[in-house]
């Protein structure tokens, strides 16, 4: 849905009705709030004195109203005529000297400011009003600077982190974290290009999802959440201007709320218009959705209208995890053009993905929308090669490793993501594939999983401790042997073959590695133990040279 980027007006320094009523010129008065007690946090932008019935055409809205009453009148009519005509112009609110004109507030005053909302004050001492207009004036000249100077700090900071190498993602959590509210930034399209949640509170039991409510902002309604700010971000001379969007969730967005959003709206479009950042953002954008729904932070039934969101709204119930990995040197703005070109292949195919940067440059995490009628295989094959030659054609020579998960629905796409992720890191001391079945390297991840776990490295330690311990001493070494043997089953003939070498010079080996690993390799219970300590290997490699393990991180 396309959005008119609305500008952020100047922010206006502010004092309120209930403010000036503390201050001690007023306060020497006797004040007493006689109607509109629930307005006293309306702004004061002027504050004006004077005698005549027709005071209301002289003011334009915002002001404090001081007089005696002199030009309100005695009838009844002209006093509800007088204080509807304050109301209309939107004046803050009317403070009235009795003794002069009024003894008392006449009821005809209170009933109708009450009916016009409209804060009515009585003063019951004399107050010198121009005392009143200088110390409310001077508040609101102390309030500018304070705007200015709060304008200053944001700027400074926003633009300390650009200059320590970090960019727009961090700017807008600062940002976000300064107004206290989720923040946003859109293109001239209205299509998110990244959001920051803000910082969470310790009281928020069951926090909005700022995702949620930016969906739900584009549409109609007057609710006070909607009430956001907004300021243009310009995209070029070319592009139509963006937005930076503020949303009240956790509280209102005041003037000092306009001022860091304008301000940082202003070092955003520069990041932009220097670095061209828009595909670096999406493919944070997503990869953050991405890494949050496989860390569980994102409940399953709130998934699928996230994902729709940020772009993602596949036909059919069935999804394809993907993760890959690299060890390319390229930086994050890099893989983004990958993920642009490999996401244009992907939907010139038909294929309907989201696929996003998660964690260091080079890691990436997916979904794959998979319909009914589509094959598995032929799926994982489109996108692994889709992202093959867009990492091939950007970043020139590297590997990229890709693993498939099995389909799963919307519920179960969180653990889908997580264990492809783990078949993704696990699966890097295999040798290459065109993809990695999640599905079939279940022993993989697990060991993987446990890579740290001292009691995995004490027992690949105990079974095959000695064999390396051999073949770090000679020149010839049987480890290859044995991971031969168990890669074909533990049939000698298959082996042989494998190894090219006859039967005998076979025999003799598997001799040697039974007296060193001190199993029978003819007993199917020694085997698998054996077979599984080979398995954990690439992840918890015990050193030959001492008795600790050596882990892999």
């Amino acid at each position: 849905m396309t959005t008119t980027p609305a500008p952020v007006a100047a922010p206006a320094p502010r004092i309120t009705v209930r403010q000036a009523l503390d201050l001690p010129v007023l306060r020497r008065g006797m004040p007493d709030v006689l109607a509109g007690a629930d307005r006293l946090d309306r702004p004061i932008r002027w504050v004006h004195a004077g005698e005549v019935d027709y005071i209301a055409s002289m003011l334009r809205g915002g002001e404090l109203l001081l007089t005696t009453g002199l030009g309100i009148g005695k009838r009844v009519a002209d006093q509800r005529r007088f204080v509807a005509g304050l109301a209309d112009k939107g004046i803050a609110a009317l403070a009235i000297e009795l003794g002069h004109s009024f003894p008392t507030m006449p009821d005809a005053i209170v009933q109708s400011a009450r009916q016009h909302d409209l804060p009515l004050v009585a003063l019951h001492r004399e107050v010198p009003f121009v005392s009143v207009t200088e110390a409310i004036h001077r508040e609101i000249v102390h309030a500018h600077y304070a705007l200015l100077r709060r304008g200053d700090d944001v700027h400074r900071r926003l633009t300390e982190l650009l200059l320590a190498g970090q960019g727009i993602p961090e700017v807008l959590a600062a940002t976000a974290e300064l107004v206290d509210n989720p923040v946003f930034l859109e293109d001239g399209d209205g299509r998110l290009l990244f959001h920051a949640a803000g910082p969470h509170h310790a009281g928020d039991a069951t926090p909005v999802d700022p995702l949620d409510a930016w969906t739900a902002a584009k549409g109609d309604g007057r609710a006070p959440w909607r009430a956001g700010l907004a300021a243009p971000v310009p995209h070029g001379p070319s592009q139509a201007a963006g937005r930076l969007l503020a949303l009240p969730l956790r509280g209102p967005l005041d003037e000092r709320a306009e001022v860091v959003l304008e301000r940082a709206a202003g070092i955003v479009a520069l990041s932009l218009l220097r670095a061209r950042q828009e595909e670096e953002l999406v493919a944070r954008e997503r990869g953050d959705f991405l890494v949050d729904l496989a860390a569980g932070r994102i409940a399953g039934r709130d998934a699928q209208r996230q994902a729709r969101s940020i772009g993602f709204a596949p036909a059919g119930p069935q999804l394809l995890p993907v993760a890959a990995e690299s060890d390319a040197a390229a930086g994050s703005a890099a893989w983004s053009l990958v993920l642009r070109d490999a996401q244009t292949e992907l939907d010139g195919r038909g294929t309907v993905a989201l696929i996003g940067q998660r964690g260091r440059p080079g890691r990436l995490l997916g979904l794959v929308a998979l319909r009914e009628d589509q094959d598995r295989a032929a799926v994982a094959d489109g996108v692994a090669d889709a992202l093959r030659t867009a990492a091939g054609r950007r970043l020139g020579a590297g590997e990229l490793l890709v693993a498939v998960g099995l389909p799963v629905a919307w519920p179960d796409a969180g653990r889908g993501l997580q264990l492809t992720e783990e078949t993704a890191s696990a699966a890097a001391s295999l040798p290459p594939a065109r993809w990695h079945d999640a599905g079939a390297l279940e022993l993989q991840r697990l060991l993987w999983r446990w890579r740290d776990d001292a009691e995995v490295a004490a027992f690949v330690r105990r079974r095959l401790g000695a064999l390396l311990e051999h073949d770090a001493q000679r020149k010839h070494a049987l480890l290859p042997t044995l991971e031969a043997l168990c890669a074909n089953g533990w049939r000698k003939a298959e082996t042989a073959r494998a190894l090219h070498l006859n039967r005998q010079a076979l025999y003799n080996r598997l001799t040697r590695l039974e007296q060193l690993l001190g199993v029978d390799l003819s007993d199917p219970e020694q085997t698998m133990t054996v077979h599984l300590a080979l398995r954990a290997l690439p992840y918890v490699e015990p050193d030959a040279t001492t008795a600790g393990p050596r882990v892999r991180g």
